[in-house]
């Protein structure tokens, strides 16, 4: 009998953009197949407004994806953020009753009380991240598991969400006839897609940058230290500009994709850029360095709250592998200098990397939200496959 292929699909519903990647999963390879971008519409302020305007986004990104990979998919893994999103650390502990050695059961037990936090309302786990297990007070252990002990804790990193806004996304997937696997952080996801397991060792920061909200994830070796939101966003250097220049907010788009730049001291005080007025205006002109002056005090204040969620977490000037950014507003030229001048780290772009045929077109930030996501899918069903192959004859009867 024919194996059915695996397909690994990831969907990033952005306020700007609705993008979806669609990949094969062969022989623990992940080999991409088609992608999609279509312009979003229904959200305001990083927030579904209209969720049946989303489920047509989706709709619109889902045809074309299929149409570009030629094959039918019916579930999906989708990307959750805005400022709805929020990290905390929580524990989790079990008394073991006597000194014994520790069973899978007891870390699910630990794991299970780590996760039932009492919230507030219209929050909901998203995700937990294990940091470490304490074992009778010794800390540090990644995995306790045959270690004799009377009590066991666990450390742990919860990303939770809003109730509502979770449940809208997770609608507007299924009024697109397609399954939501799972939903997860989109940071996480451009962490996955960007970051290789052996760069997290030193400590990094993911900086998924988007138009309406931004992502912040921080990695010490396995463990998750922090996942947040942070205030400034891509349409926060766009509004700079169209107060500064006096133009509407879409001429002033148009001014930082053409002329715009995270460092003002490298353009000469003599370069001017005509700015877009209306047909019965004379034309008006702005010093470029002006405009890049605007744009570098706005980056500034975003790494200044990068850097402040750092300290929170005891971790500033302790990410040895750097800062990834990544996201369709982390184009902006010269970010990364402003990034290392701020945050006193290496930064570079975060790419997708892991998967085969990767489109070059594709070789840019702002996929790698979605890429991760589809990864991140990947992940799930081999987890599933290898959960069968390993369920002996009576399992692959009942399959």
């Amino acid at each position: 009998m024919a194996v059915k292929p695996a397909y690994a699909v990831g969907l990033d519903t952005g306020s700007r953009r609705t993008r979806m990647v669609i990949c094969a999963l062969e022989a623990g390879r992940l080999r991409f197949l088609g992608g999609a971008s279509v312009e979003s519409q229904g959200w305001l302020k990083g927030r579904i407004a209209d969720q049946r305007a989303v489920t047509d986004c989706i709709l619109a990104a889902l045809r074309e994806a299929e149409a570009n990979a030629g094959v039918s998919v019916e579930s999906v893994v989708a990307g959750v953020g805005g400022q709805t999103v929020r990290g905390a650390n929580g524990r989790g502990v079990v008394e073991l009753g006597h000194t014994r050695e520790i069973e899978q059961r007891d870390v699910n037990r630990v794991v299970d009380r780590a996760s039932h936090v009492q919230l507030q309302e219209d929050r909901m786990v998203l995700q937990l991240f294990p940091q470490d297990f304490v074992v009778d007070d010794h800390p540090g252990h990644r995995d306790p598991r045959k270690m004799m002990a009377s009590r066991l804790e666990i450390n742990v990193h919860l990303v939770t969400a809003s109730v509502q806004e979770h449940a809208a996304l997770v609608g507007a997937v299924n009024q697109a006839h397609l399954v939501a696997e799972e939903t997860v952080f989109e940071g996480l996801g451009a962490c996955y897609a960007a970051v290789l397991p052996e760069d997290r060792r030193e400590g990094i920061a993911v900086v998924d940058i988007g138009a309406q909200s931004t992502e912040l994830v921080v990695y010490y070796g396995d463990s998750m230290y922090l996942a947040s939101t942070v205030r400034i966003c891509g349409d926060h250097f766009t509004r700079d500009l169209a107060q500064g220049l006096c133009v509407s907010f879409e001429d002033a788009e148009l001014v930082k994709l053409a002329f715009g730049s995270a460092l003002s001291e490298l353009c000469p005080e003599n370069v001017l850029v005509e700015l877009p007025t209306p047909e019965n205006r004379e034309p008006r002109h702005a010093q470029r360095r002006f405009v890049n002056q605007i744009l570098e005090a706005r980056a500034e204040e975003l790494f200044q709250y990068v850097r402040a969620e750092l300290v929170r977490v005891g971790m500033d000037r302790a990410l040895m592998g750097g800062v990834f950014l990544t996201g369709a507003a982390a184009r902006l030229p010269d970010l990364c200098d402003v990034a290392e001048r701020v945050l006193l780290c290496q930064a570079r772009y975060g790419l997708a990397t892991g998967i085969e045929d990767w489109p070059e077109s594709m070789n840019d930030p702002e996929w790698s939200t979605v890429a991760g996501l589809a990864m991140y899918s990947a992940k799930l069903k081999a987890q599933v496959e290898q959960a069968r192959e390993t369920a002996g004859w009576l399992g692959r009867i009942l399959k």
